[in-house]
């Protein structure tokens, strides 16, 4: 009977909105941590796997063997790979492709890679506005490659001692 009274007085002074109200002016006057996205940007790790890019060499031969084995290894099939033999014997793609909706950002087509064609950088922020941008063409990944060559080799290097 106590107990039944007790639980009536509490819920008739509204006791639930009174602590709520008191978490709330708790933090009301504490330092806010919001980030303002675009022109801030929040630490990534640097174990962070972002955007896919193939890489080329240093004198702008493309990395890539067509040796297949990061379409072999990807657990959600997003890669796709064809390939021909060139005049002087080497195989290169013809096409490659990655699916960004299949991907799940595991790696290990990265780390299947002998060349180190295949990296994903830190890039977390790409957006997709027309039907089909989803897949990602050779030539759209050698020019992320392109774009983010310093610091791709920068975390290659920096990554070294633990590869």
């Amino acid at each position: 009977m106590l107990q039944r009274m007790k639980r009536f007085i509490t819920s008739f002074a509204l006791w639930d909105l009174l602590t709520g109200m008191k978490v709330t002016g708790k933090y009301f006057w504490k330092k806010k941590f919001t980030i303002q996205y675009p022109e801030e940007k929040t630490p990534v790790s640097p174990r962070f796997r972002g955007v896919h890019a193939l890489r080329r060499y240093p004198n702008g031969e493309e990395r890539c063997i067509a040796c297949k084995l990061c379409e072999a290894v990807c657990p959600a099939l997003a890669i796709s790979i064809d390939s021909e033999e060139r005049a002087d014997g080497t195989r290169r793609t013809t096409k490659y492709e990655i699916d960004m909706f299949k991907c799940i950002y595991c790696g290990f087509c990265e780390e299947a890679c002998p060349v180190d064609s295949i990296v994903l950088t830190n890039m977390s922020d790409y957006h997709i506005e027309d039907r089909g941008e989803n897949i990602f063409t050779k030539e759209k990944l050698l020019a992320i490659g392109d774009k983010f060559e310093s610091q791709i080799a920068k975390d290659r290097e920096d990554d070294s001692g633990f590869r």
